[in-house]
């Protein structure tokens, strides 16, 4: 076992012998003569391990020990003293030592506790990635569901989940809709097949054919052999086509033929195979829209519909923002402790997140690394058209309560009137997509 360690100690010369020690081992070795020049080496270049003296000439190494561990808790820290004591050690142990040893120790104690150490951290951050694989392959990760909407949508996915039916989820992108397709297949009786997920604007034109329903040797240059296509590989299981606005027309014509018939015909080859499969197809663009540009085939479109799933955009669900961020702050290991601050929350709340839940994500994970202290704050959060000191939107509820269909319904109303009933205008106003709002439109009735 190897590593780079972090070696502080204001002694030069136990400094220099223990620096030996541990480089004649295999380490490599980074060596700091007082407490805060350990900080500004560790911040640097973050080792695997951290070795310091408790008496520092600058600071206490227990003090030393509970900065280091703000910064990253997973990295181990080893106390080495010629001051010994159980409370001492007891003292070490609480603020997150990995270890405690005593003044004069032997060579071999110290080499044997870095080992040690560098095992278990390798070990947790294997269990940790594994956890992280075993997550995304059973799609449970980030599907938090505070709001009704959300609720509503997983138990209609639930019970689609008990059938071979065509599923369509929609959704922006950053929504979360692979999350929902591997639910939908792990809850299903096809749970013990494959999932294979296509992203079908990912595959040049000419390919995707190939892709999907495979091809024979010499169909074409450089087909040098058989090849099984993605509705073969996903036999008994899940088929995930995301994307599934970019197929090109010609391409829409065979996946309807093969959806209808459960039947696949090879690129070149005059045989057909049975597709035992479900198919589950996502994208971000409105299908209509397409159809009536000519761009998405009608009769496709209503067979992969069978199940619609619309996944809101995080805006439409406020309520699971204060939830998804707790998530993610678990998600992304932060330390014991670190919070998002109620200024820092409000202003979550009342962004608009274009990039959805990835987004979101990606920010949490950023406000971990950069933070200044255990609260993340309003003015640490850097978002896009936001300043610290913004207040956020405060709607008045009256003592007898409200429906928020009803305040929607007025300001769908609103905007209109203020467009003009120009429904593309309207949208701009409440800064949602155009369908979107004539989704609502349908929903209250309003013409």
């Amino acid at each position: 076992m190897t590593g780079t360690i972090l070696l502080i100690d204001d002694d030069p010369s136990l400094r220099r012998v223990t620096e030996y020690n541990l480089s004649q081992n295999g380490f490599f070795v980074i060596t700091a003569a007082s407490g805060q020049e350990g900080l500004e080496a560790f911040t640097h270049q973050v080792p695997d391990l951290v070795v310091s003296d408790v008496k520092l000439g600058d600071m206490n190494g227990l003090d030393l020990l509970s900065q280091i561990k703000k910064v990253s808790a997973q990295i181990p820290v080893i106390i080495i003293t010629a001051f010994g004591s159980i409370e001492m050690a007891v003292q070490a142990m609480q603020k997150g030592a990995f270890t405690f040893i005593t003044k004069p120790f032997d060579r071999l104690t110290l080499i044997h506790a870095c080992k040690k150490a560098l095992e278990l951290t390798g070990l947790r951050i294997q269990t940790r990635l594994l956890t992280h694989e075993i997550d995304r392959l059973t799609g449970t990760q980030g599907i938090v569901s505070a709001s009704s909407v959300m609720k509503e949508l997983l138990e209609t996915a639930s019970r689609a989940a008990n059938s071979d039916a065509t599923v369509l989820i929609t959704g922006e992108s950053g929504t979360g809709k692979e999350l929902l397709a591997r639910l939908i297949h792990r809850s299903s009786p096809r749970s013990a097949g494959p999932m294979v997920a296509v992203n079908c604007a990912a595959i040049p034109p000419g390919l995707i054919e190939s892709e999907l329903f495979g091809h024979v040797k010499g169909a074409f240059t450089g087909a040098v052999r058989d090849r099984k296509g993605h509705f073969m590989t996903a036999s008994r299981g899940t088929l995930f086509l995301d994307e599934i606005g970019e197929l090109a027309t010609d391409v829409q014509v065979k996946l309807l033929r093969a959806i209808q018939e459960k039947q696949i015909q090879p690129v070149g080859s005059e045989q057909t195979a049975r597709a035992d499969i479900r198919i589950i197809a996502a994208t971000n663009m409105d299908l209509q829209e397409q159809i009536a540009s000519g761009a998405f085939r009608e009769d496709l479109f209503y067979r992969l519909s069978v199940i619609p799933l619309s996944i809101p955009p995080l805006r439409e669900r406020t309520e699971d923002i204060p939830a998804l961020a707790a998530h993610f702050l678990k998600k992304c290991d932060a330390p014991a402790g670190v919070r998002f601050s109620p200024d820092a929350l409000a202003q979550l709340t009342v962004y608009r997140w274009p990039g959805n839940i990835r987004e979101m994500q990606n920010l949490v994970e950023r406000c971990i690394i950069l933070r200044n202290s255990d609260v993340i704050q309003a003015s640490d959060l850097h978002l896009p058209g936001m300043t610290p000191d913004r207040p956020a939107f405060d709607p008045v509820i009256p003592d007898e309560g409200i429906s928020l269909d009803e305040i929607q319904q007025a300001y769908v109303v609103k905007a209109l009137e203020k467009a003009g009933q120009n429904r593309s205008e309207a949208a701009r106003l409440l800064k949602i997509p155009r369908h979107v709002l004539l989704y609502r439109m349908e929903k209250y009735n309003i013409r």
